[in-house]
């Protein structure tokens, strides 16, 4: 209950920003307006994307637009490994952020007993609620804190982030670079991509993912 009443904080910070600035942000950086942003910075416009998609942390940046805009000015195939590295350093950022300065924070919240059952939790099913997680929002940003928070394994967080990230990446630069306009399409693939590759990468992970799973 208190890992419930941890991710509602989780959540309503996160939504402090939009509930201030977020039509704003939504005027700035959707559609042609994230184009000439993007634009604006020349050779070094795919570091805008990226510094965007990290910024989407603690500000309300419209990601999928960004990566739609990314997808329009750079292709599908190289939108896309813009908009993927941009979404995975965003999430790996959350990660490592709460790992390392909110462990004190989330010991208060919860209870040293009751955080080390949502650590044993969460490593057995963060993975596939971080892949699935990509596509929605606000709630990758809550996922990557709550998985720092608790201490997931790292290697098993960093795959599972790179199988939500990548397929929302590409299939959103698709969207750009087609010049279309409704991403139900986007937001169809890329809620049934994740779960599906983490099942099929998962098995590679033989052995260490089973240690990983057990790690204090």
């Amino acid at each position: 209950m208190r890992l419930l009443v941890t991710s509602v904080l989780l959540a309503t910070l996160f939504c402090i920003p939009f509930l201030i600035w977020g039509d704003d942000f939504m005027r700035w950086f959707t559609g042609d307006a994230a184009i000439e942003w993007i634009r604006g910075w020349g050779a070094w416009g795919w570091a805008a994307v990226v510094i965007l998609l990290v910024s989407d942390l603690f500000l309300p940046i419209p990601a999928t637009p960004v990566m739609s805009a990314a997808g329009f000015l750079y292709g599908t195939m190289l939108g896309g490994l813009i908009s993927a590295t941009g979404s995975f350093a965003a999430g790996m950022a959350g990660y490592w952020l709460c790992r390392g300065f909110g462990r004190g924070i989330a010991l208060k919240l919860t209870g040293e007993k009751e955080l080390a059952e949502n650590e044993t939790l969460f490593r057995r099913s963060g993975p596939w609620l971080v892949a699935a997680s990509r596509w929605m929002p606000l709630l990758p940003e809550v996922v990557s804190c709550l998985a720092g928070l608790t201490r997931m394994p790292a290697k098993t967080f960093a795959v599972s982030l790179a199988c939500g990230s990548i397929p929302m990446g590409f299939v959103y630069a698709a969207i750009g670079a087609a010049g279309q306009e409704h991403p139900g399409m986007a937001i169809g693939l890329s809620m049934i991509v994740p779960p599906i590759l983490w099942v099929l990468v998962r098995p590679l992970l033989g052995k260490q993912f089973g240690a990983s799973n057990k790690a204090p």
